[in-house]
């Protein structure tokens, strides 16, 4: 059975389950999220509040593309998504319902949430990732890739790789660089990146490392919790990545690393409001954020919890960036017409 029938035969079952699971604890989460580690997040919610999980996995456009198909009778009660500019375009299509909760106000960062209309947030960010820099230490000076601008310098002529940038993670990033340095300057400077590329776009944030390490290219931009899967692995392969390659936290001396988010929001039409909104207070806890940061490699987006993760710990910490997420969203559109405009595939 292909992908789209088993998602369609998922939904339709918890469609036709609605009646019985009217009279019961029931919570139906759509999520983008595909981590082993978080089911035994999700375990952990139904054994403290009795509300079983029905859950529905796709990707982030393919959800949102759910959502909009099924309307007004879509059972969806959580969207979990994992990237600012999905959430930002699932908030501008309606696909949220505000929610006002003191725990996740208190919480959650404000630059880390939706917009507020005054009856609460349409999103709550729930994990974080920095966009970082990786390069190879046999021929590359950490001085050389220090921000984010230099990777359209002339003395990194030939030496970057990238994924699609026209990838969410890119998008984010990009989006984030238009806040920072104006639309036009912006501009410029992906023209910049493009021209310094060792090769066109390929693959997915690993293969950009392990380019970086076989010297296909000698700097690449990645998700942070992917080198940190690598430095975790026991593998030797990936060990000799880790041992050829550094990273580098972008822009600390000025703005701060660009950082992505995963993070949820009730759906419209939720038939189970308030148990969603005691899921996403769930996510929130110590115990859920520790879940975030242990099992996946994030940072929590509660700044006070503070994770027992080695790979975490030895990256070290970071300034990170305060702008909006939901701003970074919002240019998503500008940036793609810009990267047709420079020719960066």
């Amino acid at each position: 059975m292909t992908f789209s029938r088993l998602f369609l035969a998922a939904t339709a079952a918890i469609t036709l389950q609605a009646p019985v699971q009217a009279q019961e604890q029931v919570l139906n989460l759509y999520s983008a999220r595909h981590y082993q580690t978080d089911e035994a997040l999700y375990a952990n919610f139904t054994k403290a509040t009795g509300i079983r999980i029905n859950r529905v996995d796709a990707d982030d456009s393919g959800i949102l593309a759910r959502l909009k198909s099924e309307g007004s009778s879509s059972p969806a009660d959580v969207v979990l998504l994992v990237d600012a500019a999905r959430l930002w375009r699932a908030e501008s299509d309606g696909l949220f319902q505000p929610v006002k909760s003191s725990v996740l106000e208190s919480r959650i960062p404000a630059h880390l949430r939706g917009k507020d209309s005054g009856a609460g947030a349409a999103w709550f960010g729930m994990s974080t990732r920095a966009r970082v820099i990786v390069y190879n230490k046999a021929k590359v000076k950490r001085e050389d890739v220090a921000t984010y601008e230099s990777l359209a310098e002339p003395k990194n002529k030939g030496k970057v790789c990238t994924r699609s940038g026209s990838h969410p993670y890119n998008l984010s990033l990009f989006g984030a660089m238009v806040e920072h340095m104006g639309a036009e300057k912006a501009e410029g400077w992906l023209r910049g990146v493009k021209d310094n590329m060792a090769r066109q776009p390929v693959g997915g944030d690993t293969d950009q490392i392990k380019a970086v390490a076989s010297g296909e290219c000698d700097i690449a931009l990645s998700n942070s919790y992917y080198f940190a899967r690598l430095m975790r692995s026991t593998k030797p392969e990936d060990q000799a990545i880790v041992e050829k390659v550094a990273v580098v936290f972008p822009n600390q001396q000025s703005w701060g690393t660009h950082v992505n988010i995963a993070g949820a929001g009730v759906a419209k039409f939720s038939p189970h409001r308030e148990a969603a909104v005691r899921f996403l207070e769930y996510l929130a806890s110590d115990e859920a954020q520790n879940y975030f940061a242990n099992g996946n490699n994030e940072w929590p987006a509660v700044p006070t919890v503070k994770p027992s993760n080695p790979a975490l710990e030895t990256l070290g910490s970071f300034k990170s960036e305060t702008i909006p997420v939901s701003s970074v969203g919002m240019n998503q559109t500008k940036v793609q017409q810009m990267l047709d405009r420079v020719g960066y595939k």
